[in-house]
């Protein structure tokens, strides 16, 4: 899983495939072919094989995450790839050769889309590639090193807009008193592209499936929200914040807020619990979303660039700041990552597990494993339901 991880990471610094409308999950791929390869012991050459055959014959377009209503498939485009690539190594293996250089041939995506070496070569002959490839085999210059956590089930990029909300909603609980949301009139949301692109977009506002829910900000944003206003119905306040504090727009933490609000399976069901839930349909018709221009565009993806304003019922204006590393960026100074994400393991893995404790545990002693205990590590029951 690093290794896999620090090919995609390495690939995706270096080539951007959103700017050509491809789908992101082709550097997955090729990183899940070149690590299935080398589990298996797979030779350069086959490797290289292998990824020659998937880049020539599978790449898929971002048309999956296109319209108002996303399909089953967008939610397994990472999958369908990954075992495409995984079929290609196999097939290499038992001597099926695909085609060589793929980085630098010239009607492969890497050079039709970014082409070098223009009026030396002809179109047909092999060139540099428009990109030096960099991978780390000791230190801690990984890509992973860079990356953000997701801390609970959402889309990457609406990270920091929930990150602006719990930072608000933290400061000034008021905004809270009335269960329906009646203290809140508007939720500004401004963030960088391609946010804005991908889950921004005002038809994104009536989302009918799972995909299309986890692809809406304002789903997303309206659903933090009305748990946070369930929460506080119920038990007359938030949890207590940790000393990491929050806002100043830094990403702060607010770590017990983010744990007591983390969306789960559950909030994506589509039923009136979740994606038909009224509450949540009213706030989504009061949250607009603009794109913020250079000035936030130039930000990502070092940061996830995000503010919110929220104005009251009584007209008063709460502003987040900018939000540049929320909770479970790798930038981020002031979350305690690994408490809420032990909280997350928990939450998700006792979805599955009668006790999910022993196996989260078991994983994160992966290093002091020995073969044997290696061997079992997924020997666990899974709880049907």
């Amino acid at each position: 899983m690093v290794l896999l991880d620090e090919i995609r990471g390495r690939l995706a610094e270096v080539f951007s495939l959103k700017t050509y409308k491809i789908d992101h999950v082709v550097h997955g791929a090729i990183g899940s072919a070149a690590t299935y390869g080398a589990m298996l012991g797979a030779t350069p050459a086959q490797i290289e094989s292998a990824i020659g055959m998937f880049v020539a014959h599978s790449i898929p377009w971002r048309a999956i995450r296109a319209g108002k209503q996303l399909s089953d498939s967008k939610g397994a485009s990472a999958a369908i790839s990954t075992e495409a690539a995984i079929l290609a190594m196999q097939r290499s293996m038992r001597g099926f050769i695909g085609p060589k250089d793929i980085f630098r041939n010239p009607e492969a995506i890497f050079r039709f889309f970014e082409p070098t070496s223009e009026g030396k070569l002809r179109w047909t002959e092999m060139a540099d590639s428009p990109f030096d490839l960099v991978l780390s085999h000791s230190g801690d210059d990984f890509a992973v090193m860079g990356m953000h956590f997701k801390l609970g089930l959402y889309e990457h990029q609406s990270a920091g807009a929930l990150q602006g909300i719990i930072d608000l909603i933290a400061k000034y609980p008021e905004l809270l008193d009335e269960p329906q949301g009646g203290k809140i009139k508007e939720i500004r949301v401004v963030a960088y592209e391609p946010a804005f692109g991908i889950i921004g977009n005002p038809a994104k506002k009536d989302p009918k499936t799972r995909q299309s829910a986890d692809h809406s900000l304002a789903y997303i944003v309206a659903t933090l929200l009305r748990k946070a206003l369930e929460f506080k119905a119920r038990h007359k306040q938030l949890p207590e914040t940790s000393a990491h504090g929050g806002g100043g727009g830094g990403g702060g933490a607010n770590d017990a807020v983010w744990k007591s609000l983390m969306l789960a399976p559950a909030d994506f069901q589509e039923d009136a619990t979740a994606i038909f839930h009224p509450l949540a349909r009213n706030l989504m018709q009061k949250i607009t979303f603009e794109h913020g221009g250079p000035e936030y565009d130039a930000k990502y993806p070092d940061g996830i660039p995000t503010s919110i304003i929220i104005t009251s019922s009584d007209g008063k204006k709460h502003d987040s700041g900018l939000v540049m590393y929320p909770a479970g960026h790798a930038r981020n100074t002031t979350a305690n990552l690994k408490d809420i994400l032990a909280h997350k393991f928990k939450l998700l893995g006792d979805l599955a597990l009668n006790n999910a404790a022993p196996v989260i545990d078991r994983f994160n002693s992966l290093a002091k494993l020995n073969a044997a205990e290696l061997r079992t590590l997924y020997g666990f029951e899974i709880r049907s339901s």
